[in-house]
């Protein structure tokens, strides 16, 4: 392939990238929503060269760029829905539908995947392999849109996948870089305490559920500091919890909604057995009953080590060595994990908080923003890693 300039290529779209981003954050849309989202995307993809469209899900688009020879398959994924949140920002491309806010940053991924397309998408000729650019639908809500893509065969064929996030936390003009274990898998859990209700100036009538509640509480916090290596990584967090109606009755239920967050997935699959030996000793105790929900959510991000080391070696090359933020784990969820399950991936972050810029508040505040400075660099290094990646 001909020598490119970088620089130049991004230059030429940059402007438009930051117009389709704020262009996506004045309409967004909720997950397992985004028609005219998607809409949006398939008509810009349009107007690009030598792609291939489809609408895998009705709220998804894919984009294939197959190159004039032979090579490998190389994926590239942006998520493309937004959060129920009120945005409180005070800025010309602020959200017009109510109660519906681009509070994550995916309106920055589109437009950086939008973008890199269109440079790409020139440089068919010279292409070795394909590209496919997978605008997903559905990240924010389990089971999520991945695992829909997949099942409708875009992983089909592909050697390898990358994707990036947007982060708050981290500086513009930083790339987190993570290998191994990157977002762990975020798994939901109900319980409900069946006691006995009546009046609170005669509590040794009834069987408090409370009182049982918050024990149950309390002690499933054993789990993590006693139950478990404290080398793992683990998470159970209580984090609904409702049960009465006025200060003088002693309800007969209370009910707990929460979450755990794992890598491993043995202790993944052994972390609901504790919990309801846990909640069934207790119960048993009082003379209580329970009944006890849990729901695998997305799996771990795993991140391939040889393919995360081009990501890192493409950032050093395009940003110097000091750009790279080596960062840990994080007990976020991500369903770009789905994809993962077909095909080796990695999964890096993007630095987009600027105190000046009042960019720094974290992802899902109704004040979240993007320093859409970054989205150059977002572009830049998807561009650089693919034509590397397919070189």
């Amino acid at each position: 392939m001909q020598e490119v300039n970088i620089n130049e290529l991004v230059d030429s779209v940059k402007e438009q990238v930051i117009r389709w981003r704020r262009y996506l954050h004045q309409h967004p849309e909720l997950s397992f929503h985004e028609e005219k989202t998607a809409q949006f995307v398939y008509e810009t993809l349009e107007t690009f060269n030598n792609l291939e469209l489809s609408r895998p899900t009705p709220n998804s688009v894919m984009a294939r760029l197959v190159g004039s020879k032979p090579g490998k398959v190389l994926a590239i994924r942006a998520d493309m829905d937004a959060l129920p949140i009120e945005e409180a920002n005070d800025i010309e491309y602020k959200s017009q539908n109510n109660g519906v806010m681009h509070a994550c940053g995916h309106d920055g991924h589109t437009s950086m995947l939008l973008g890199a397309a269109k440079i790409l998408s020139d440089f068919q000729a010279e292409l070795q392999g394909e590209i496919r650019f997978l605008f997903q639908h559905a990240e924010e809500v389990s089971p999520g849109g991945a695992e829909d893509m997949v099942q409708a065969g875009v992983m089909d064929g592909v050697d390898m996948i990358i994707g990036q996030h947007l982060w708050s936390s981290m500086d513009t003009g930083k790339v987190g870089i993570s290998y191994g274990p990157t977002m762990a898998a975020p798994d939901t859990f109900w319980i409900t305490i069946h006691g006995k209700g009546g009046h609170a100036a005669v509590p040794q009538q009834t069987i408090d559920a409370i009182a049982i509640g918050a024990q149950v509480v309390t002690n499933l916090q054993h789990i993590v500091s006693r139950n478990t290596d404290p080398l793992d990584n683990l998470v159970v967090s209580v984090t609904q919890f409702h049960g009465g109606t006025t200060h003088n009755v002693i309800p007969g239920t209370v009910e707990m909604q929460g979450t755990v967050r794992s890598f491993d997935p043995n202790l993944r699959a052994e972390a609901p057995k504790l919990m309801e030996r846990v909640i069934r000793g207790i119960c048993d105790a009082h003379g209580a009953t329970y009944t006890f929900t849990y729901e695998n959510g997305y799996r771990a991000v795993i991140n391939d080590e040889p393919l995360t080391r081009v990501i890192e070696e493409t950032v050093r090359e395009l940003y110097g060595e000091e750009a790279i933020d080596r960062i840990r784990p994080s007990m976020g969820g991500e369903d770009f994990s789905a994809f993962q399950q077909k095909a080796p991936g990695s999964f890096f972050f993007t630095g987009s908080g600027n105190v000046a810029k009042g960019t720094d508040f974290p992802h899902h505040h109704p004040n979240f923003n993007i320093d859409e400075d970054a989205l150059e660099r977002g572009v830049k290094v998807f561009v650089s890693a693919a034509f590397k990646l397919l070189a």
